[in-house]
């Protein structure tokens, strides 16, 4: 998974948990850049009667560096704050949410927006907007988008747009297949422990997630404060790094109080972070995620050697053992993949393009603001020939796990290392799935609506064994 209960504390934890960051340059206002944050993994539809909210006690931040050193430029806070308005019910909701204002719906949310600025200088943006409700169900919360997305899309001052509430799960893989001994559907007749091929099953498929969207004009993030054009594609100024984090007070008090909730003292902890999909689930060993989580993208040269020799390259000639000869037989460190998720990529590798940032090894999303989005996007990103995709910035569409999954096997090795010659399985690597919950809207905020509780339908008892 990209990054859900990627850490062994994180999974403890999901409302501090981040899903997936997203940068990318806005489709639709090409003038703007839009960051998603996503947190709450794995959300049931139908999981109440206390539904899913953002934490009131964790601070939300997207960060972005333009200056090449992976330190925050420029940090946009989200602090949430939730009411009961009905004391004495144990109910979401008493009827009908027909509104944001609605007197039905018994545990609304609200959040603040503010702007830091590296040095310290911090501008509240916003304050007092409102989070939609969960989609409950057809009774609860009937014609969900057309009667809270409107409400809930908030604009804000300079240009900017936001957004925070439930969306649907917009990443897909097989989760089911993945984690049982690295089996890839499509490819599983070549497994260790073989079975006849078949398609990719999306595990996330019906699942709901809370995300976190702002759109800003490409002047807010930039270093010069200028909005990049195509001549300017080459120039490092035109590139920004961007992650997202999760922070809790250091110190949590169990009181007994009246809320009968822990009380959050003193300074944040950052407790997640999030910045290319699957760095921290497939790099990080598992004795050091948990750490990982800690750090600031800047101290990341301590995990590059796990970049450099990535366990699962060395896992998939073992698991496939016809399959992937050729990478079984490479011993050096894998340079495109410290380009592609450390450092950017430099000039000269991909024509017409670089997303480098410097020397500085940092996970972190890295969006050359000055390429126009694709007129027809191609979900493989910059591997289908479109440098307005994964790994520059990463857009919702973008199918990250084969990306990914391609340049572990070896497809990227001969952008920096000529002399090696790709297995043949490593330009079809995939696990066969596709994006099964609703479609991607073309529109702020680009996902889609979440599922109803009570459309909610699990799958059978009885299951497949093969």
């Amino acid at each position: 998974m990209s990054s859900h209960r990627e850490a062994p504390e994180t999974s403890k934890d999901p409302v501090a948990d981040n899903t997936d960051v997203y940068a990318f340059i806005s489709p639709d206002r090409p003038d703007t850049v839009t960051l998603i944050a996503n947190f709450l993994p794995l959300q049931l539809p139908n999981g109440g009667p206390n539904f899913y909210e953002f934490g009131d006690d964790v601070l939300y931040e997207i960060h972005v560096s333009n200056r090449g050193d992976a330190q925050a430029d420029i940090s946009y806070q989200f602090r949430f704050t939730t009411e009961i308005r009905n004391p004495d019910t144990f109910l979401y909701n008493t009827g009908p949410i027909l509104s944001l204002g609605s007197k039905n719906w018994n545990r609304p949310q609200f959040y603040s927006v503010t702007r830091v600025t590296r040095g310290g200088d911090a501008h509240v943006l916003a304050s007092g907007l409102a989070v939609p409700p969960c989609n409950v169900g057809v009774r609860s919360t009937p014609d969900y988008d057309d009667l809270f997305f409107p409400e809930a899309l908030h604009r804000l001052p300079g240009g900017r747009r936001v957004f925070a509430g439930q969306r649907a799960e917009a990443f897909h893989v097989d989760t089911g297949s993945v984690f049982d001994l690295g089996t890839l559907r499509p490819f599983q007749s070549h497994h260790l422990i073989p079975s006849a091929d078949a398609m990719g099953i999306n595990g996330l498929q019906g699942l709901n997630v809370h995300s976190i969207a702002l759109q800003v004009p490409t002047s807010d993030l930039t270093r010069r404060g200028d909005v990049p054009d195509a001549d300017d594609v080459l120039e490092s100024n035109s590139v920004i790094g961007v992650w997202a984090s999760a922070s809790r007070p250091k110190v949590r008090v169990y009181d007994g109080g009246p809320s009968g909730r822990p009380v959050g003292h003193g300074p944040f902890q950052q407790v997640s972070r999030l910045a290319n999909p699957l760095f921290n689930e497939l790099l990080v060993p598992m004795a050091k995620k948990d750490l990982w989580n800690t750090l600031p993208p800047s101290a990341d040269a301590a995990f590059a050697k796990y970049v450099d020799h990535p366990e699962l390259a060395a896992l998939l000639p073992v698991l496939y053992p016809t399959t992937f000869p050729h990478l079984k037989s490479y011993t050096k460190a894998r340079a495109d993949l410290d380009a592609i998720l450390l450092t950017g990529i430099p000039k000269g590798v991909v024509k017409g393009f670089q997303n480098y940032t410097g020397a500085t090894k940092a996970d972190m999303l890295r969006l050359n603001v000055a390429i126009p989005p694709a007129a027809k996007p191609n979900e493989l990103g910059i591997l289908g020939g479109d440098l307005a995709g994964f790994p520059n910035g990463r857009r919702v569409l973008d199918d990250v796990a084969t990306i990914e999954l391609r340049a572990i096997a070896g497809l990227t090795i001969p952008l920096v290392d000529p002399s090696f010659r790709p297995d043949a399985a490593a330009a079809g690597v995939t696990d066969g799935t596709h994006n099964t919950n609703g479609a991607y809207p073309r529109t702020f905020p680009y996902l889609a609506t979440p599922l109803g509780g009570y459309q909610y339908k699990p799958g059978p008892v009885s299951v497949d064994q093969s």
